[in-house]
């Protein structure tokens, strides 16, 4: 009988956004990926430094147990084959239980969500993000600068979403956009009792939910929402978690302070945000990732990947 990944969580990640590969990235972005490869062979026995979305990887591993396996999590990387035994390694030497992987060299992973059937896609390359999103997979861009999460809570996944572009639809991003903050206030409080539609990343905010239920007795979840909104918009966005049945920890209505000092307290192992700007903030403080969807992201010019 064939495996599947049924009932799991599933993360896709990039070698890159897993681990720190950036010194060897600079030989790559130099157009010579036979130097690069030479180099990780060279290394291949010297386990890279954990990178970004290390500590969400590995506690959300925790979830798995003899009698129980909850989360699965795939390499989906740009990266050779040759490349990619150093990623394995590395994993192993931290004892991360992956084993599952697809190694492009320099072709778009992406493609390979759908047959994961993936909940998460995290990569550093903007190009795979937009694509993974187009094909209706939460994915963000991991900045790999961000500071590396707390080691304060071993025992809880913390994950902290930006609201309208990300965990709701945006529609009332649009509102604030076209006709300025007070026809958007007005906007939501006009229609408090109607729900949002569902923005990218509310199938991941579902299944972190029914993984929080499962529970554990040695690792929970906290979840957060951090918001640019602020009353009387603030009840449009619980009203619609609550039609969801999806609770959230934490709601934080900051109306438009800057939020990394905030993410800073709550200490995530992981951010998403649709604005670069809020990443940007948020990145000196905490682990954080560009979702590239909704109004503020439909002119990309000259991002870089």
């Amino acid at each position: 009988m064939a495996s599947t990944l049924d009932g799991k969580l599933v993360v896709a990640i990039s070698s890159r956004a897993l681990f720190d590969f950036e010194q060897e990235n600079q030989v790559f972005e130099q157009n010579d990926d036979r130097a690069y490869m030479d180099l990780q062979l060279q290394r291949l026995e010297t386990p890279a430094k954990p990178g970004v979305a290390f500590s969400l990887v590995k506690k959300l591993l925790s979830f798995n147990q003899a009698d129980a396996s909850r989360v699965e999590v795939v390499i989906l990387s740009r990266n050779d084959p040759v490349s990619g035994m150093r990623v394995f390694r590395s994993a192993q030497h931290y004892g991360l239980d992956i084993q599952r992987g697809s190694f492009t060299r320099g072709q778009p992973p992406w493609r390979y969500l759908k047959p994961l059937n993936a909940n998460l896609f995290l990569s550093t390359h903007l190009r795979d993000v937009r694509a993974a999103l187009d094909a209706g997979v939460p994915a963000a861009q991991v900045y790999p600068h961000s500071a590396h999460a707390s080691e304060a809570h071993p025992h809880e996944v913390r994950i902290a979403f930006d609201g309208d572009a990300v965990l709701f639809s945006d529609e009332a991003e649009r509102v604030f956009q076209t006709q300025g903050l007070n026809a958007f206030q007005q906007h939501e409080k006009d229609k408090a009792w109607q729900p949002l539609s569902a923005g990218p990343f509310k199938p991941l905010l579902a299944a972190l939910h029914r993984l929080q239920t499962e529970g554990t007795a040695h690792m929970g979840i906290r979840t957060a929402l951090v918001t640019a909104r602020s009353a009387p918009a603030h009840e449009r966005a619980i009203r619609t978690l609550m039609q969801w049945n999806i609770q959230v920890d934490e709601a934080m209505f900051l109306g438009g302070l800057a939020k990394g000092e905030f993410l800073r307290e709550f200490e995530p192992d992981f951010f998403f945000d649709d604005q670069t700007g809020h990443i940007e903030s948020a990145a000196r403080h905490v682990p954080a990732g560009h979702v590239a969807s909704g109004v503020q992201n439909t002119h990309p010019g000259n991002e870089k990947d």
